[in-house]
């Protein structure tokens, strides 16, 4: 019987037992793939997080150990740190900032820093002394010299040169008994035990306890020499703070033939024409004698229309701000902003001591001049 069945019919032909497995072979692949797959992705995760936390601890560690290099400063300030601010507050010259590699980049900044702060100074490159530049500096100078080691050989060259000449020196080295610390007047000992880099190589720890120690000097000299925000401003005119505390009135305001005045009586209608010829968005009214009688703005001119009054036939003293607020010219323009914002408004008119209209300043003004 089961010798004469057909192959059509066998229930267990090869082909039918292909055709069936062929979905669970499908699915059994898909899983194998989808584990391969995420055993990949928790690896690769896993790895990324390992690094992120490696980079963290590093970060960490390594500002853990600037900082002890800074609090390592506070029992080097003492009677060295107040002879050397007292070398400079009585030298007749300038603080020569001198130091090599990465201490002559802290030395930049920190030149940079007495110079901005009431301390005239400013960075030479020992190399550079060598050959030349030796001759910008004078007797009545203090060199202020930065080495880690206190042995730097571009330094300890200009040495001899420096006591010859009878140039006064503060050294800012990590090593007291070095060359450069014994040649010095006096030793800033900016030491530290290590440097942030794991290597205990790449200058760290040492250069930010040498800035530290550069910015307290200069602070220190910066109180004793009662140096104010008006001071430090003369030496930033181009900062946000020099425009704040140097810019006057006089020096934004609209004077002479660009300030938009016109007389009491004057009608609506021509006041308008003035204030488009000018271009400010107000025209300053003037009394019979020339003093300020008020002020009108494009504010007022809204307020006049929603009254529906007729340009032609109104004068401007029936619908101007009688007086308003004024400025001196030799206000600090900061000042003239306060006012406007104080008072909310967008127009000021400068006077003089009698009262007279000088000149007028908006809040474009005052913006274009970088005083907001």
């Amino acid at each position: 019987m089961f010798s004469n069945m057909t192959a059509r019919n066998h229930p267990f032909r090869e082909d039918s037992v292909t055709r069936n497995d062929k979905p669970r072979r499908t699915s059994v692949r898909v899983l194998i793939i989808t584990v391969i797959i995420a055993a990949f992705s928790s690896g690769y995760l896993i790895s990324d997080m390992n690094q992120s936390s490696d980079l963290i601890q590093s970060a960490q560690r390594t500002i853990r150990l600037e900082l002890e290099a800074v609090q390592g400063l506070l029992p080097h300030i003492n009677a060295d740190f107040v002879r050397a601010c007292e070398m400079i507050l009585a030298s007749k010259g300038r603080v020569v900032v001198v130091g090599m590699g990465k201490s002559g980049h802290i030395g930049n900044k920190i030149a940079a820093t007495l110079a901005s702060t009431g301390t005239t100074a400013f960075f030479v490159h020992p190399a550079e002394a060598s050959h030349g530049d030796m001759g910008m500096i004078t007797r009545d100078d203090i060199i202020l010299a930065l080495s880690n080691s206190g042995s730097t050989n571009e330094i300890v060259t200009l040495l001899p040169l420096i006591k010859r000449q009878g140039i006064q020196m503060i050294s800012l080295t990590g090593n007291p008994e070095s060359p450069l610390a014994k040649a010095a007047e006096v030793n800033l000992n900016v030491s530290v035990e290590h440097e942030a880099c794991p290597l205990n190589l790449a200058p760290t720890s040492s250069t930010t306890a040498a800035l530290v120690m550069g910015d307290a000097l200069a602070v220190a000299l910066l109180e004793a020499r009662g140096f104010t925000a008006e001071d430090f401003a003369f030496s930033h005119p181009g900062g946000a703070l020099g425009r704040r505390l140097l810019l006057k009135v006089e020096n934004v305001m609209h004077a002479g033939t660009e300030l938009p005045q016109v007389m009491c009586g004057t009608l609506l209608k021509d006041a308008l024409m003035e204030m488009t010829r000018k271009g400010l968005g107000m025209t300053v009214v003037l009394s019979t004698d020339g003093k300020l009688a008020g002020i009108f703005t494009d504010g007022d001119l809204r307020r006049t229309l929603d009254r529906t009054i007729d340009i032609h036939s109104t004068t401007i003293d029936e619908v101007m701000t009688a007086h308003g607020k004024t400025a001196r010219a030799e206000m600090l323009a900061a000042e003239a902003l306060k006012i406007m914002e104080d008072h909310k408004i967008n127009a000021l008119v400068v006077v003089d001591s009698e009262d007279r209209p000088v000149g007028a300043l908006n809040m474009h003004d005052l913006l274009r001049a970088g005083v907001m």
